[in-house]
């Protein structure tokens, strides 16, 4: 039982609340020390998301060689004939003449003994209670030939359950032909999904009595049979099952017939490679920016974390702008950031070996590092003498940034600064983990946090007990007093009846 100054008249509450505070600062202190960690903790795995992100930006700017190749097409008739590079290194130059478009073949059939309308297209194609039937449809491939016995599609019709919908719906999703069938003219049409001619057969094979019952095989059904795509390239007559194929790395497209010759040429899409180029820099400059101002912050002492008590004293903003100086200098002159940056320096301005064209080094590209200290190593380009560079050569410069070499020497600079990348992000996930990291265990921080929560629990319950220990002398010193009260009281009775 706790007596609260009813003897000493002493606000027993505020005092011991005041010694605790005192005792306390140890345990705030340690605190303190979690809170900083977890900060800490969090700017490590924001570091590496930066890093991780600007790794896939190099794959996708520098690596992919989709970047390099990119080339724009002059065509004398574009609504005749469209070109687009798909994997050239080289330019594209020439002419076509479109002397037949490609077209897919066609079946169309009457329902036996039908008429416009009369055929219901939800009706069970068989009966229940009849025998199912198999049918299986071949059809051309995207490179003209027929498809195979294995590769035909098969379904069965089952009594009582399949409908002429539920058997156009399957075809139509899973088969090598497309087939609808028009209530208005009675007929079913079925036409091949791949245009062309497959040289001595049929483009479109049917087995199955349903299709005699369609109106698709016999003489009743009307057959157009398809057409490969006839051009004449530079001179040479030839074909092709689509109208869409590629010559020499570039996709062409035949769109109508031509009486002449189709003239065109490609040249590097400078701005386009330029572009994807000048994102790297930028992307580069933001980074070894924002690592360096990380690492050169230096820790505020005058702005420890705020403990519970003091944030609820302070107004949101308070917190807010407290909190931001407190934060400072979790990365100060953290090692693997800093060697990290030192290595990204070094894969810009190393040379690349063994590359098979003239120039091994960003700076014959228009490529540089600013000469202002305060810049750390920042990149600057010389747009006219970057632009020329990718007009003359883009393939040396993808070369310069993706050589796939086995030596960092001959590997390209785009490559060797993922590598960097990686080890960095493995060098800070074993100080500060993954976000996906399940426990502290697997990682220094997290130990120490670990250790700290170990000291933090037997802190308070140390505290518990001095807190304890405050009100049992406190009640003690009550009892005392009131008992002194007490005698002196019987005293002052005794004397006072002393008198009378």
């Amino acid at each position: 039982m706790r007596i609260s100054g009813l003897a000493s008249g002493i606000d027993t509450e505020t005092m011991v609340k005041e010694l605790m505070a005192a005792e306390r600062i140890p345990l705030d202190k340690l605190n303190q020390k979690k809170t900083y960690l977890e900060w800490q903790r969090d700017d490590y795995r924001e570091v590496n998301r930066n890093l991780k992100a600007f790794s896939d930006k190099l794959f996708d700017n520098l690596i992919l060689q989709s970047t390099f190749i990119q080339k724009n097409v002059n065509i004398s008739q574009p609504d005749a004939v469209s070109i687009r590079n798909v994997g050239s290194t080289s330019d594209f130059t020439g002419s076509i003449q479109v002397n037949r478009l490609a077209s897919a073949a066609t079946i169309i059939g009457t329902p036996t003994g039908m008429t416009a309308g009369e055929l219901d297209s939800s009706e069970k194609l068989i009966p229940a209670g009849g025998t199912a039937q198999t049918v299986k449809i071949r059809a051309i491939k995207a490179d003209g030939t027929m498809q195979t016995a294995e590769e035909a599609y098969t379904f069965t019709i089952k009594p009582g359950e399949t409908t002429l919908k539920s058997l156009i719906s399957d075809i139509n999703s899973k088969s090598g032909v497309s087939t609808f069938y028009d209530s208005f003219t009675g007929k079913v049409s079925m036409t091949a999904k791949n245009s062309g001619d497959v040289a001595g057969g049929a483009e479109i094979l049917l087995e199955g009595a349903i299709f005699d019952d369609l109106g698709l095989t016999g003489t009743a059904a009307s057959v157009t049979a398809g057409v490969n795509a006839e051009f004449t390239y530079n001179g040479l007559t030839t074909e092709r099952p689509s109208n869409t194929f590629q010559l020499n790395g570039f996709e062409v497209t035949l769109k109508a017939e031509t009486t002449t010759a189709v003239n065109f040429s490609s040249s590097p899409a400078t701005e386009k490679i330029f572009e994807k180029i000048k994102e790297f820099v930028d992307g580069y400059n933001k980074l070894i920016e924002d690592l360096n101002g990380k690492i050169s912050e230096r820790k505020n002492r005058d702005y420890p974390p705020l403990t519970t008590e003091q944030r609820k004293e302070l107004s949101e903003e308070e917190v807010k702008l407290w909190d931001e100086q407190a934060k400072k200098g979790t990365l100060h002159r953290d090692p693997s950031i800093s060697s990290g940056l030192n290595k990204l320096r070094q894969d810009l301005y190393t040379p690349v070996s063994g590359l098979p064209t003239a120039g091994d080094l960003l700076a014959e590209f228009g490529i540089k590092t600013s000469s202002s200290y305060s810049d750390n190593g920042k990149l600057i380009i010389d747009e006219a003498k970057l632009k020329e560079a990718i007009s003359k050569d883009p393939n040396g410069l993808y070369q310069l940034f993706a050589a796939d070499g086995t030596t960092d020497a001959t590997k390209g600079i785009a490559r060797r600064m993922r590598d960097t990348i990686d080890a960095t992000i493995e060098g800070i996930e074993v100080r500060a983990g993954k976000p996906t990291s399940v426990g502290n265990s697997s990682y220094t921080i997290g130990r120490t946090m670990e250790s700290l929560d170990s000291r933090i629990d037997s802190f308070e319950d140390r505290l518990r007990q001095v807190e304890s220990r405050y009100w049992r002398q406190f009640t003690a010193m009550e009892k005392a007093i009131q008992q002194a009260n007490s005698q002196s009281m019987a005293l002052m009775n005794a004397f006072s009846g002393g008198q009378y």
